[in-house]
């Protein structure tokens, strides 16, 4: 009789490769992968990691495009007790150097498109033993990473697995350096994954073996990520299908293309997609918009969204093109895991409204949890957690606070108590302006401005004023050239918010910087304003 599962990422898949082998797991344009196939070429890449010295305990970069090898290492990683790290490809040998250092890894599976940047961190890096490299290289020190693959033999034995292995998630660096959030697999599946029910409409499952019960009942849906799978949402998604037994799609082209991601929806009858964030968002609907009826889009079903703002007007506009798709809008973040859809307040009131639950605070500045109406504080998770960063205990204090007993994280989203109870997003802690005495958090004045019709995208930010400390400052990228003007846009934001939250200023750039996963820069539009706005 076979031992008991554990919750454990490898064994969950396991399961499910099991239970439906011959479904097609992972399609990346011409290639495709059954879930027996994923699963064996993940088991050999174990062993072959194993055999090079890599094993419990030990970290493992993955630094590499969309493909199967991104999900191979990944699940190989799980199978032997090593940590899976994923690997921003746009980093300088500067920043992989950083990484790879203060993270420990200990191996890195990487692309050949990076092995300049590779080659030229490596020098400061002893603990880096392992190279594997996909595609054709010249690094002396890699080896080719299918061939290495092959080594490996298709059994594998690791009877210390467990739901409390754990796996690094790093975070972007728009609020410093990047740093490594320490996932054990089980909070993670609960926390961030849904518990295996997301897609079947029922609870959390209480055993792994439950996966049997529904997964071979349930349809073979396919899903797309349209951010790469190095993003912490992307890969989530991606694990939430794959232990549904569903097929994950990904884009073959590294760059964003949203006319090539609708044919990649349409050629591959794509039934769910999910987005990170208006950057996303705004070239996808544009797109529907140039070209109406140009994509057989009739299978699609979810289009979904995570990890940066989907505004209410992108909203309204996709389903303009698309009444048939239904919209889900979620909140998280890398360290409180997905906190799940939320109805959206009205504009002026938050962007998200969530209904009091066990696993959900408001935390005041003196972390007290509060309750009453018109308290204010930082959104708060308990519950599936991390264990903290990796090397960093004074930030993991900082983040991971104790109260009442509990370990709660700080998500870094401020919320305020409405007359409902609700806990109303406002915006993020880290993007708040003081204004005169006043706090304006920026996410907010940007969800009014995009109601007029003149903007195109907006980031709103802080800068330096002698009278108010600092002043409100809107960047925007005008819908068309000088359709737009600071009257129109005050007029516009008068209506649905205080008059302390109307930006004093705007400055038009000919579009708005965001990263390629869609998060906003503002650092860059910081910058901007106050040098638009000298003298």
């Amino acid at each position: 009789m076979p031992s008991p599962r554990s919750f454990n990422l490898a064994d969950l898949f396991e399961l499910v490769a099991g239970a439906v082998p011959q479904r097609t797991a992972f399609r990346c344009g011409p290639q495709l992968l059954s879930f027996a196939q994923l699963d064996e070429r993940a088991t050999r890449l174990a062993n072959a990691l194993r055999a090079r010295g890599i094993g419990r305990g030990h970290n493992v970069g993955i630094q590499l495009h969309n493909g199967a090898p991104y999900l191979e290492a990944f699940f190989a990683c799980c199978k032997i007790g090593a940590a899976p790290v994923n690997v921003n490809y746009r980093y300088v040998a500067v920043e992989l150097g950083y990484l790879l250092r203060t993270l420990d890894v200990r191996a890195l599976v990487y692309g050949a498109a990076f092995e300049a940047e590779v080659a030229a961190a490596k020098p400061g890096l002893p603990l880096l033993q392992v190279l594997l490299r996909v595609g054709d290289g010249s690094g002396p020190e890699a080896e080719d990473y299918e061939a290495a693959l092959a080594s490996g033999g298709t059994q594998l034995d690791e009877p210390q697995r467990s739901g409390k292995d754990l796996l690094v998630l790093c975070t972007g660096g728009t609020t410093g350096m990047p740093k490594g959030v320490m996932w054990p697999h089980q909070a993670l599946f609960m926390g961030a994954l849904g518990g295996g029910g997301v897609y079947f409409r029922r609870p959390p499952i209480a055993r792994p073996e439950e996966l049997l019960e529904f997964v071979p009942q349930g349809p073979p849906l396919s899903y797309l990520a349209a951010a790469p799978l190095m993003h912490g949402a992307a890969m989530w998604a991606s694990l939430i299908s794959l232990l549904a037994g569903h097929t994950v799609v990904v884009n073959e082209q590294p760059s964003f293309d949203a006319e090539h991601l609708w044919q990649v929806i349409e050629r591959d009858s794509v039934n769910i997609v999910s987005i990170v964030g208006d950057a996303m968002a705004q070239p996808l609907v544009q797109a529907l918009e140039r070209h109406p009826g140009r994509w057989n889009l009739s299978s699609l079903m979810i289009f979904g969204n995570g990890g940066a703002v989907f505004s209410k007007s992108l909203q309204q506009r996709l389903k303009a093109c698309l009444p048939h798709v239904a919209v889900n809008n979620a909140l998280g973040s890398s360290e409180a895991g997905t906190l799940g859809g939320a109805d959206r307040a009205e504009p002026g009131g938050g962007f998200m409204a969530f209904e009091p639950r066990p696993d959900l605070a408001v935390v005041d500045d003196d972390l007290r949890i509060v309750t009453q109406v018109g308290a204010e504080g930082t959104l708060a998770r308990s519950g599936h957690l991390p264990v903290g960063y990796y090397g960093d205990a004074e930030k993991t204090a900082q983040t991971f606070v104790h109260i009442d007993g509990r370990t709660w994280v700080l998500t870094g989203d401020r919320a305020r108590i409405d007359e409902q109870g609700h806990y109303v997003v406002v915006g993020r802690g880290s993007q708040c302006i003081n204004t005169g005495g006043e706090k304006v958090f920026a996410e907010e004045v940007e969800e009014v401005a995009r109601l007029h019709p003149g903007v195109e995208d907006v980031l709103v930010v802080g800068v330096s004023d002698e009278r108010w400390g600092q002043k409100v400052v809107a960047v925007v990228q005008a819908a068309a050239p000088g359709g737009l003007d600071l009257a129109a846009l005050q007029a516009t934001c008068r209506n649905k918010l205080a008059g302390y939250k109307v930006p004093r200023e705007m400055v038009l750039v000919g579009e708005v910087r965001r990263s390629p996963a869609g998060k906003a820069d503002y650092a860059w539009a910081r910058q901007v304003a106050q040098q638009a706005l000298k003298g």
